[in-house]
C-alpha cells in the first residue's frame, strides 16, 4: 500500500547494468534535480545475503530513487522490499524485461512474462511488505508472442496484486537467439501498443521506453503516456539531462559542464579517501563534451589518465584546465 507523496515520473533514466551504479546516478543528479533515477538490477539473493552496504548503498543527494530487484521467489522478493524501504528508497521495481540467458537461468527478467500467476504473487507479497510503490518493467512481449490482449491480461493480473506503475519497453523479448545487446535493437518498437494498453487502463501510471533520444520524441510520448523513460541516449549523452531540465520540467538555473564537472571533483575527492577507485567514478563522464567541441580531447584524458585501475586522482584536478579550455572554444562556437 503506498502511502508516501507522489512520486514525478514523467522522465525518468533506465536501470542499466554496468552504467546506473551509484557514482553514475550522483554524477545525472548533477544535472537534473527533477528526473527519477533507477538502479542498476540487482538479485533478490545479492541484496539478502551480500555487502548491503556495498551492492545498495546511496548519497541522499541521489533521490527521488528507485531500487530495481530481480528475482521470482515471493518471499525474497517481499523481503527486499521491506529492505529496500527501510534504506530510504523511494520506490522497488520488479525486473520482468530483462532477456540474457543468465537472468532466463536464475528465473528472473522477461522470462517471467510466460508466467503471469507467478508475477501476480511476486507482486502482491511484495506490496504487503512495504509501503513505497511496488512497480514493474516488462517488455510489450517475447519470442512469438506480442499480443495486446496478453499483454493487457499481464498488466491486469500485476494490478489486481497491487501493482499501479508500469515500464513498458516497446519491443518484444527474445529469449532465444539474440543477445542481450541485440534485444535493445532488433525487436522492432512498437509504440501504439503501448498507447494502447494506457488508453485501455486510464486508471494506471504507464511509462514508455525504448528508442527514445529527443525532447520531441519525450513531448510527443507525453501526449499518449504519463511517463518517459530513457536509457542509452542518457548514458552516452549525460548533459542532455539540462535540456530535459529547460524543456520538459521547465526548470531555471542549469549548471555548466563546468560547474558539473567541479562538483563531481569534490565527490571524487571524498570518495577516493574512502577508498573508490577514481575509475570507478570517472568512467561515466565520457559522453559529457558528447556533440561538443572538445570532445575528442576529453575523451583522451580521461582514456589516457582515469581509466585505470591505479588512476591517480592529482590527474583528475587536470580535467578543470580541458573543462575551461572547452567552454571557451564552444562559446567561441556560437
Amino acid at each position: 500500500m503506498d502511502t508516501k507523496k507522489e512520486i514525478n515520473r514523467k522522465v525518468s533514466v533506465a536501470p542499466m547494468m554496468d552504467c546506473t551504479d551509484r557514482h553514475d546516478r550522483f554524477f545525472l543528479r548533477l544535472m537534473s534535480k527533477n528526473v527519477m533515477l533507477y538502479s542498476e538490477m540487482v538479485a533478490t539473493k545479492s541484496a539478502i545475503h551480500g555487502d548491503r552496504k556495498k551492492i545498495l548503498s546511496y548519497s541522499p543527494e541521489e533521490k527521488p530513487l528507485a531500487l530495481q530487484v530481480g528475482g521470482s521467489d515471493k518471499d525474497e522478493l517481499a523481503e527486499v522490499a521491506k529492505i529496500a524501504e527501510d534504506m530510504g528508497y523511494d520506490e522497488i521495481n520488479i525486473n520482468l524485461g530483462c532477456p540474457s540467458k543468465k537472468v532466463q537461468k536464475n528465473k528472473f527478467g522477461a522470462c517471467l512474462m510466460k508466467e503471469p500467476d507467478l508475477v501476480a504473487e511476486c507482486i502482491n507479497s511484495m506490496v504487503n511488505a512495504c509501503t513505497i510503490p511496488v512497480t514493474a518493467k516488462t517488455r510489450i512481449g517475447f519470442d512469438d508472442t506480442e499480443e495486446f490482449d496478453y499483454l493487457n491480461n499481464f498488466i491486469h493480473k500485476m494490478k489486481n496484486a497491487g501493482a499501479k506503475t508500469f515500464i513498458l519497453h516497446a519491443r518484444k523479448a527474445m529469449l532465444t537467439g539474440l543477445s542481450p545487446k541485440q534485444n535493445l535493437n532488433i525487436p522492432k518498437l512498437n509504440y501504439n501498443m503501448v498507447y494502447e494498453i494506457k488508453k485501455e487502463n486510464p486508471d494506471l501510471e504507464v511509462i514508455i521506453n525504448g528508442g527514445i533520444t529527443k525532447i520531441d520524441e519525450i513531448n510527443n510520448h507525453l501526449n499518449n503516456c504519463d511517463g518517459v523513460m530513457i536509457g542509452r541516449s542518457i548514458y552516452q549523452n549525460p548533459y542532455s539531462l539540462v535540456e530535459i531540465e529547460k524543456k520538459i520540467f521547465k526548470t531555471k538555473n542549469h549548471p555548466s559542464r563546468e560547474q558539473v564537472a567541479q562538483k563531481l571533483l569534490e565527490y571524487l575527492d571524498k570518495e577516493v579517501k574512502l577508498g573508490t577507485k577514481v575509475n570507478h567514478i570517472m568512467r561515466h563522464t565520457v559522453g559529457l563534451y558528447h556533440g561538443q567541441v572538445g570532445s575528442k580531447e576529453w575523451k583522451r584524458y580521461l582514456s589516457d589518465n582515469m581509466m585505470a585501475r591505479n588512476s591517480d586522482f592529482q590527474k583528475a584536478k587536470h580535467i578543470m584546465t580541458i573543462i575551461q579550455n572547452n567552454e571557451k572554444a564552444n562559446q567561441a562556437n556560437l
